[in-house]
């Protein structure tokens, strides 16, 4: 019998995840809310239809553990890397300032045809990313290790 990973499981270890469905792509979002990246750390090769960011992301999955031992909330620089990507687009984004920091705020996924479909990266601030992919597949990859969070404390959303 397979089992799901649990949230929990991920506590200590750097993540990496694939996200190849919609489903998949709702939980790498969640991991990636409220991350924060430079303008500078983010490319699009088309050669190789690769949409690529450098983000600094705040580790949801670690919350409870740090509450339960009293030590500080953490983030971590992760790759959120998407393949086959066809087109990238742009609104409400500043690309003249490599040094403006963006704060992402979900990623999803619309499908059309085929298995092809748009992504969104919605940023906060109204700005957005759609990348036209032939096909889903996001990959999310921790690549430092985890360091004290600059706030001291988990992120917070006016309702």
């Amino acid at each position: 019998m397979v089992e799901d990973a649990r949230f929990e499981d991920g506590g200590e270890r750097p993540l990496a995840l694939k996200a190849m469905d919609a489903d998949d792509l709702t939980v790498i979002s969640a991991l990636v809310q409220d991350a924060i990246v430079p303008m500078g750390e983010i490319s699009y090769d088309a050669t190789h239809r690769r949409f690529a960011l450098l983000i600094n992301r705040f580790r949801w999955e670690d919350v409870e553990a740090a509450e339960r031992r009293g030590r500080p909330v953490e983030r971590v620089q992760a790759v959120l890397l998407f393949d086959d990507v066809m087109a990238a687009r742009s609104s409400g984004v500043p690309t003249g300032d490599k040094q403006m920091i963006l704060s992402l705020l979900a990623v999803a996924f619309t499908p059309s045809e085929d298995g092809m479909g748009t992504v969104e990266i919605t940023l906060a601030g109204d700005g957005a990313i759609a990348l036209q992919v032939e096909a889903l597949d996001v990959t999310l990859k921790d690549v430092t290790r985890p360091y004290v969070a600059p706030s001291h404390h988990i992120p917070k959303h006016d309702d």
